[in-house]
């Protein structure tokens, strides 16, 4: 039970420090009157190349950043916790496939925020799960389905608002599901059914090979 709780702890520690790296920036921006907005992605322009690495830090208030505290902090938490061997390339991977995807397919303006990231989590965990059929994992699936299945709809023009990224969205969702695919023979895996009665039976095979001298 300690083993689990501390593993519990650890799996929540990155996202923890992501959220408050995100708020301390969102304090000082507010405090200093400072914009961060260029943080973004501006696509097909050069001044846009620097946000694929920094348009989650960016937010349009505080509005925005409580909007995505609680869904950025569990889908992260699941990824570090039933991922954790590879859940930092993971994790990479979609933060910067989402930008460079933001900034080939976006419509002109500063694409900002961690919606990008949400997404990818939430398509990963669930392909993912589906795709290496562990009944864990596929529970996960299941559980991001219930809580996250209506953010689809935002990643088409038709549904969101126009000063809403849904490239951004649809980025994030692309970015996921590219990672679950990729990375779908690493990491946590369904147990080979019988695996244990096989090798039972190779060490009785053996010590029936065996000749004693």
């Amino acid at each position: 039970m300690k083993n689990e709780m501390r593993k519990m702890a650890l799996a929540a520690a990155i996202p923890l420090f992501l959220l408050f790296i995100l708020y301390i920036l969102k304090v000082l921006e507010i405090g200093m009157n400072w914009d961060f907005t260029h943080l973004g992605v501006y696509p097909m322009e050069r001044r846009g190349v620097f946000g694929i690495f920094a348009y989650p830090l960016a937010h349009s208030g505080f509005k925005h950043l409580m909007a995505n505290t609680i869904p950025l902090f569990f889908l992260a938490w699941c990824l570090f916790y039933f991922y954790r061997h590879i859940a930092s390339y993971i994790f990479f991977s979609i933060w910067i496939g989402c930008g460079i995807l933001t900034f080939l397919i976006g419509k002109p303006g500063w694409h900002i925020g961690a919606s990008g990231i949400i997404y990818g989590l939430a398509f990963f965990l669930f392909l993912s799960g589906i795709l290496r059929r562990h009944v864990p994992l596929i529970a996960i699936s299941l559980l991001v389905t219930f809580l996250y299945g209506g953010l689809v709809w935002n990643m088409f023009p038709q549904f969101v608002r126009t000063n809403i990224s849904w490239e951004g969205h649809i980025s994030g969702a692309i970015a996921g599901t590219l990672s679950a695919i990729g990375f779908m023979h690493r990491g946590p895996q369904r147990p080979e059914p019988f695996a244990d009665d096989e090798e039972e039976e190779e060490e009785i095979k053996k010590e029936k090979n065996t000749v004693s001298e």
